[in-house]
C-alpha cells in the first residue's frame, strides 16, 4: 500500500477511520509503542565519513491496528501501521547513526513519519496478505533495530493446516528502510541490493511440542542470487542445540557478480537455574561474504549487534553468558555478556567483476564484545515499561572491513495494547 511522509495529525485521522470499517469475526486489536532511543558510536579508528563519533537521540511512536475478518467462508480484513519519529538531539557533525534520515546538508531531519497497510484474506487456515508489512523468515526478515521498523511491500501467504507446521510463500517489490519514510528506499547488503529488484521466498517451519524442530526455505533475489536455508534444532532438558545452514549461488544477470557461498553455524546452550552458557561456531566457505538484504535476514549464531562474522572464508567462535534475575527474586531483570572472535578472512579471491572486490583483504580478523542490561517492569502503572542499556566494542585489523568502534545504546520502550 502507499507509504509516504505524513504529518502527525494525518496519522491519527487514518487510524481512527480504519477502526469501524469492517465487520470483525476474530479478535481485532491495536497497539502503540513509545520508543525512546539514544545511540552513541565512538570511532576508535579513522571512519570513512571523517567523523570521530556519531550521536543521536530520538523519540518514536509505532502504532498498529489489526482488524479481524469479515464473516463468511472467505474473511477479509486489514492491518495498518503508522510511525512518527522526532529528533531530540543530532547535529550535522555527528548525525548518521541510523536513527534519523539526513537532509541534503547532512543534518538529521527534525521529524519523519510513514504509514502503510496490508489487506488480508482468510480461507480456513490460510491467510493471504497484500500490501506493506513486516516479514519474518530466515531468508528475508525486515529488521527492527533502530527507531523505525523496516517494511516490505508485496504479498505473503501463510498456511497452518498441519499441526505444528507453518508454510509460507511471498514476493516483495518495494522496501522501506530503517531511517527513511519512503517505500522507494531499498535494502542493501554487502554487495547485493533490492534496487529495482524483487525478492521471492517459500518455506516450511516445523515447531512441535517435542524436542526436535526445523525449517527449510528457499529465496531468490531477482537477477542476483538463489538462496537455500536449513535449520535443525533440539531442546532436551537443560540443553538446546541449534544448527543453521545457507547456500547461496548467483542467478540471472548476477548483479553482484559470481557467488557460490556456504555458511553454517552450530550453537549449544546449557541452562542451570538462573544462568545459561552458550558456545557457538560459525564458518563461511566461498570467495565472497555471505550476503543478505533486510536487517535481520541472517539466522547464523554469530550475527550479533555490530558484526555478522560473515566474511569470505571466515570462521568464528562465540562464548555467551546469560543471567536471569527472576529466579533470584528480581523478575524482569536480565544481564547478558558475549564475546565473538573471527579470523581466517580472505577477500583477495573475490571475482574482479563483482560487487565484493577489494572489500576485505587476506588474513582478516576481528572481535566483538557485547554487554546488555535489561529490565521490564512487571506490575503497577508502568507495567511492561522496558529499559535496555547495551555497550558494544569491535576491533579489527586492516584486512577486515569493519570499524574499530565503541557503541552505547539506551532504549526505553513502553507498549500499550487493546482490543476493539
Amino acid at each position: 500500500m502507499h507509504n509516504g511522509t505524513l504529518p502527525p495529525r494525518a496519522l491519527l485521522i487514518a487510524f481512527a477511520a480504519l477502526g469501524p470499517a469492517f465487520a470483525l469475526a476474530d479478535e481485532p486489536g491495536w497497539s502503540l509503542l513509545s520508543r525512546n532511543y539514544f545511540l552513541h558510536s565512538d570511532f576508535r579508528s579513522p571512519s570513512p565519513s571523517g567523523q570521530s563519533y556519531r550521536q543521536e537521540w530520538a523519540q518514536g511512536f509505532i502504532g498498529e491496528i489489526r482488524s479481524g475478518f469479515t464473516e463468511g467462508t472467505v474473511g477479509l480484513g486489514v492491518d495498518a501501521h503508522g510511525f512518527l519519529g522526532l529528533k531530540l538531539d543530532g547535529g550535522r557533525g555527528h548525525a548518521g547513526t541510523g536513527l534519523l534520515p539526513r537532509d541534503s546538508d547532512g543534518r538529521a531531519e527534525s521529524d519523519y513519519s510513514s504509514a502503510g497497510a496490508a489487506l488480508k484474506m482468510r480461507l480456513g487456515n490460510t491467510v493471504l496478505r497484500y500490501g506493506e508489512m513486516t516479514v519474518e523468515t530466515p531468508v528475508f526478515d525486515t529488521g527492527d533495530k533502530r527507531l523505525h521498523p523496516e517494511y516490505a511491500t508485496g504479498w505473503l501467504l501463510e498456511n497452518t493446516d498441519l499441526t505444528d507446521w507453518r508454510v509460507q510463500a511471498g514476493r516483495f517489490t518495494a522496501f522501506n528502510n530503517q531511517d527513511n519514510s519512503s517505500t522507494h528506499d531499498d535494502f542493501a547488503g554487502y554487495g547485493a541490493s533490492t534496487h529495482g529488484r524483487a525478492i521471492s521466498l517459500a518455506g516450511v517451519t516445523f515447531a512441535p511440542n517435542g524436542p526436535f524442530g526445523g525449517a527449510l526455505f528457499a529465496s531468490q533475489l531477482q537477477d542476483t542470487w538463489n538462496q537455500a536455508y536449513l535449520n535443525l534444532n533440539l531442546a532436551e532438558g537443560r540443553w538446546r542445540l541449534d544448527g543453521n545452514l545457507y547456500h547461496t549461488r548467483d542467478t540471472g544477470a548476477a548483479s553482484a557478480g559470481n557467488i557460490d557461498t556456504l555458511a553454517y553455524s552450530l550453537a549449544a546452550k546449557y541452562r542451570a537455574g538462573a544462568q545459561a552458557v552458550t558456545l557457538a561456531y560459525q564458518k563461511v566457505e566461498g570467495d565472497t561474504p555471505f550476503d543478505f538484504v533486510g536487517g535481520d535476514s541472517i539466522y547464523l549464531a554469530n550475527s550479533i549487534k555490530y558484526a555478522d562474522f560473515n566474511g569470505p572464508g571466515e570462521r568464528s567462535w562465540q562464548l555467551r553468558y546469560d543471567l536471569d534475575f527472576a529466579t533470584l527474586g528480581v523478575p524482569g531483570l536480565s544481564v547478558m555478556g558475549r564475546y565473538v572472535s573471527g579470523r581466517g578472512i580472505d577477500g583477495s579471491h573475490a571475482p574482479a567483476a563483482g560487487a565484493y572486490v577489494s572489500q576485505q583483504g587476506k588474513g582478516g580478523r576481528h572481535w566483538e564484545r557485547d554487554l546488555d542490561l535489561k529490565y521490564v517492569v512487571q506490575s503497577g502503572a508502568a507495567k511492561d515499561l522496558g529499559v535496555s542499556l547495551s555497550h558494544v566494542s569491535h576491533r579489527a585489523n586492516e584486512a577486515q572491513a569493519g570499524d574499530d568502534i565503541d557503541r552505547l545504546y539506551l532504549i526505553i520502550e513502553y507498549p500499550l495494547k487493546g482490543v476493539f
